[in-house]
């Protein structure tokens, strides 16, 4: 008997990703309440309880709600949003994040899903920390940019729909300009950082697509280390990865630019390092799709991960 699945909120963005790359799976059943009892809270109750798996992507207070109907000890749980990221009780969803993470993950019955700037934020600087390259208690900034997407319903709605009110004719946009965004705990917590990065998100006219960026000054940071230090950690922490790729210095150093949707519909990421040596700057670049490895692709990954199938199915 193949596994059931239930995604809590197909409907939107991340759920709606989800269920495409699960439609035509044969090694899974994918399950759904009926349209004429979406509103029915006992059917929704019931569907919670008696899947093997549910995939929660719903706001953060409406994933809470629905974590606390769960009365089944056999449930096992994917939060796709926000809500359990850094709670103790939940294994964090990225396998190629730490030795052990993968099969942690395998045995969990909580799983909180990555946040997609924090997915390349944390693959880029967790190694450098772990190497004892970056120290854990360095002011690291962090920009990044997004497809619109990334922004859920409403960011969709203000550059989709003539009608919205907030509609915008913006090209690119900058946001959270208080320095609070959600995302920052996770950063800081799952990359080593004993301090808070500076997060400057911004988000351009692109459906999906992202690049996150990490500036260094290289002679500011103990041992002065070079571009090659740098890009052989990155290397190193995810060789044989099937879903991270580091790019040798050798082709970043000829790459004059980069496209945000270079990975769009993959659950690829690819991490490169670029810089000065003259003046000792660095710029570690991950480069991946905020839907893909950032959201949706990321959620299958952790979901054949838990129903012990081939990590790389249907990725």
């Amino acid at each position: 008997m193949t596994a059931k699945v239930f995604i809590d909120g197909e409907a939107g963005t991340t759920g709606l990703g989800i269920r495409e790359r699960l439609a035509t799976r044969r090694d899974l059943t994918l399950v759904s309440i009926d349209r004429s009892m979406r509103r029915d809270p006992r059917e929704r109750r019931r569907h919670l309880n008696e899947a093997d798996v549910v995939i929660l992507c719903l706001p953060d207070q409406a994933a809470r709600e629905a974590v606390d109907l769960v009365e089944s000890p056999d449930v096992r749980i994917i939060d796709a949003s926000t809500a359990h990221r850094v709670d103790a009780g939940w294994t964090y969803g990225f396998p190629e994040m730490a030795a052990g993470q993968r099969q942690a993950i395998a045995v969990s019955k909580r799983i909180s899903n990555p946040g997609c700037y924090p997915t390349g934020f944390i693959a880029l600087v967790r190694p450098l920390v772990g190497a004892g390259l970056l120290p854990a208690d360095w002011p690291v900034s962090v920009h990044a940019v997004s497809g619109y997407t990334g922004g859920g319903r409403p960011m969709i709605d203000a550059f989709e729909n003539p009608a919205a009110a907030d509609h915008t004719g913006d090209a690119h946009r900058i946001y959270a300009l208080s320095l609070a965004h959600k995302h920052a705990p996770e950063m800081q917590l799952c990359s080593g950082l004993t301090r808070r990065p500076l997060f400057s998100p911004a988000v351009g006219r692109w459906r999906q697509g992202m690049i996150v960026e990490v500036p260094l000054h290289l002679r500011a940071l103990p041992g002065t280390p070079s571009l090659a230090d740098l890009q052989s950690a990155l290397e190193g922490a995810y060789r044989g990865e099937p879903f991270v790729q580091v790019a040798p210095l050798a082709e970043s150093s000829s790459m004059t630019s980069l496209d945000p949707e270079g990975l769009n519909g993959s659950n690829m990421m690819r991490l490169m390092v670029f810089g000065s040596a003259e003046h000792g700057h660095a710029r570690l670049v991950a480069l991946l799709d905020n839907l893909g490895k950032g959201a949706s692709g990321a959620a299958v990954q952790n979901l054949n991960l838990i129903l012990g199938l081939g990590e790389t199915t249907r990725l």
